[in-house]
Order: structure tokens, then C-alpha cells, then sequence
């Protein structure tokens, strides 16, 4: 999962990050509920998210976004 991104063009990498993202919203209320059963869920989404945000950055600096 860490180097899948890599292969993404540029609208993928966007729509996978506002999944990523409702994931985590979702994954943060229910930690905050008490029914998470996985707490390095959390984590694991903030790294994916991070990785997206660098190569979302990487394509608009060379110029390559749409």
C-alpha cells in the first residue's frame, strides 16, 4: 500500500485523498465513541493521507495537474 500511489495520475490521487480523508473522519469518531477496534487505523490513514498530499504537490509543481 505505501508505493501504490505512485502509479496514480493526477485526478485519481485526488479522489483517493477525499476517501481517504472521509475514512478518517469516520475512524476519528468512532475512536472518540470507544468503538475502534483497530487504534493504529488512525495512523495508517495519516501517513496515506501525507503520502497523497506530497505527490498531489509533486504533480502541480511540474506543472502536470489536469
Amino acid at each position: 500500500m505505501k508505493n501504490s500511489f505512485k502509479e496514480l495520475k493526477y485526478d485519481e490521487l485526488v479522489s483517493k485523498r477525499i476517501e481517504l480523508k472521509k475514512k478518517y473522519f469516520d475512524v476519528r469518531f468512532q475512536a472518540v465513541v470507544g468503538h475502534l477496534e483497530n487504534p493504529l487505523e488512525k495512523r495508517n490513514l495519516r501517513r496515506q493521507i501525507a503520502r497523497l498530499e506530497t505527490l498531489i504537490q509533486q504533480h502541480e509543481a511540474a506543472g502536470q495537474a489536469r
